[in-house]
């Protein structure tokens, strides 16, 4: 089955274009005739072929959003649990994709497990639109002939960690938008506002007070070195990013980060419920627990705690269970290690792993609230002094001038 790129018109005379998959051209036309698309330029296009507009404005791209990924894992799920063949499900998918990159991969997907190539392996030719998490699940989903059931837990977690994102990002987003305004307030303000009104003062010749005078100088420093000073900054964040990315430069910071008093227990606390959730989902799809303890290092954000992780699967490999270790290197709370002790003594570590999971998401989001109270009238109280700085640093003069009077 060969690929078309289609120019047409729909039934309101608006020009479309998109891609289409048929045998021949005559079919692809009647296909497109069926759903009242007109074409009038249709071409074929190669599976593989990878230099177009659509595939280079993609090198430039964000990864496709976990939200397209985990609706598109559901819906293909839902198919197959229907009892359509994995190739006519992905047919069905296909028409329903609209986003044309997305339809080419997924198409491209379709051809390969037509030739005979194991779904799992189609879908690890795009990394950008498949993680190892999700390539290793389908993988252990098409053993155990339950791809369908994997795809639903695959979807729920993948949906869960968009959710978890998203929340956390909308409730940091008032307060980086309430500082963002009042750093180009100030900025304006002491570059724009500052140096007009001072000029008169200084050409009074007036013994000008000290808030006074240290406001002038800042103000004139800012309108000579802002140029040098946006570069020095620039500077300074490319050098940490480097740093950062070096083993044991990402290693200090990220100790450093967790021995921080409240961003520290923060991020302790995501990378624990990320790192529960994600094994909870992996062990409940059937995959070796050192098989998942590998892919869960790679989701962990903090060094410290991936490490731990690590350390943890080389002694499971040596006969240990998964607590001991973990407990050993004291980076995740004691309670997440007994209750997986608990588990793994029990024989139902998936379920306690859902707990932890369950528990740290709640106090993840009871955190972010918790800073998000502080941190808006401290961010309101900041910029209130340093406005009534400014407003006084103006005023004082004023004053000083009518006494004279």
């Amino acid at each position: 089955m060969a690929i078309f790129e289609y120019r047409a018109f729909n039934l309101q005379g608006k020009s479309i274009k998109g891609l289409i998959d048929a045998d021949t051209v005559q079919d692809a036309r009647l296909k497109l005739r069926r759903d009242n698309i007109y074409p009038f330029d249709l071409q074929s296009t190669s599976v593989s072929k990878r230099i177009s507009k659509i595939e280079l404005f993609n090198l430039f791209k964000q990864k496709i959003k976990t939200k397209e990924v985990a609706l598109l894992t559901r819906q293909l799920g839902t198919l197959l649990k229907a009892g359509l063949p994995l190739m006519q499900a992905l047919s069905t998918l296909i028409d329903q994709i609209d986003t044309p990159h997305v339809k080419k991969i997924f198409i491209e997907i379709r051809e390969k497990v037509k030739s005979g190539m194991p779904f799992s392996k189609a879908l690890s030719e795009h990394p950008r639109l498949f993680s190892r998490l999700y390539i290793q699940m389908v993988l252990a989903g098409e053993a155990s002939g339950a791809l369908d059931q994997v795809l639903a837990r695959l979807a729920d977690y993948l949906e869960k960690k968009n959710r978890q994102r998203n929340k956390i990002w909308s409730t940091m987003a008032y307060p980086i938008f309430m500082v963002a305004i009042g750093i180009a307030v100030i900025v304006f303000l002491m570059m724009f506002v500052i140096p007009t009104i001072m000029n008169i003062f200084v050409e009074m010749q007036q013994t000008l007070p000290l808030a006074t005078l240290i406001l002038i100088r800042t103000s004139e420093f800012l309108k000579l070195f802002w140029v040098p000073l946006l570069f020095i900054i620039a500077l300074v964040i490319l050098a940490f990013r480097k740093y950062k990315n070096t083993a044991s430069g990402g290693l200090f910071i990220d100790k450093t980060l967790l021995k921080t008093p409240i961003l520290g227990e923060l991020i302790r606390k995501i990378d624990t419920a990320r790192f529960a959730q994600t094994l909870r989902t992996l062990v409940g799809s059937g995959i070796p627990i050192l098989d998942s303890l590998s892919i869960v290092k790679e989701v962990l954000t903090n060094r410290l705690l991936a490490g731990a992780v690590e350390d943890a699967r080389h002694c499971i490999r040596e006969g240990e269970d998964l607590a001991v270790p973990l407990k050993r290197a004291g980076v995740f709370p004691t309670m997440v290690t007994d209750m997986i002790a608990i588990g793994e003594k029990s024989g139902q570590l998936e379920e306690m792993l859902g707990n932890i999971a369950e528990s740290y998401e709640n106090e993840v989001d009871m955190t972010i609230n918790g800073l998000t109270s502080i941190l808006e009238p401290a961010i309101i109280l900041l910029m209130g002094v340093i406005v009534a700085f400014i407003v006084v640093s103006i005023l004082l003069p004023i004053f000083e001038m009518n006494q004279m009077i």
